[in-house]
């Protein structure tokens, strides 16, 4: 299994996918879950889907939900957090430690 650039928590540009003409490029959006088996992760207010409900405990009415779906690792690119840019990310290994470096500053990401 590799390793992938992108964690929960990290601030993400979509540069491709299904809704870029709305979203491409805009503004950074916050990586809410990464499923590493599929090579794919859930970001926040990207790829609304809407899916079906019986009614249950959680939903009493039932009815449609808007929720996010996932979107492939490779339309994503990780947003510098000390310059707010879009930047590409090397992999250091230090003992069993990952470190992730940003290929624009060239500092450390955490």
């Amino acid at each position: 299994m590799s390793k992938l650039h992108i964690r929960k928590g990290d601030m993400v540009l979509v540069i491709a996918g299904k809704d870029n003409y709305k979203i491409k490029g805009k503004t950074p959006h916050k990586v809410l879950k990464v499923l590493v088996d599929k090579q794919r992760a859930i970001v926040e207010g990207v790829n609304i889907v809407s899916k079906s409900t019986k009614p249950s405990a959680k939903y009493p009415q039932g009815g449609i939900i808007k929720q996010e779906a996932p979107i492939h690792i490779s339309n994503l690119m990780l947003v510098d957090p000390k310059s707010g840019e879009p930047t590409r990310v090397s992999i250091k290994h230090e003992g069993k430690n990952v470190i992730r470096i940003s290929k624009k500053s060239g500092e450390e990401i955490k």
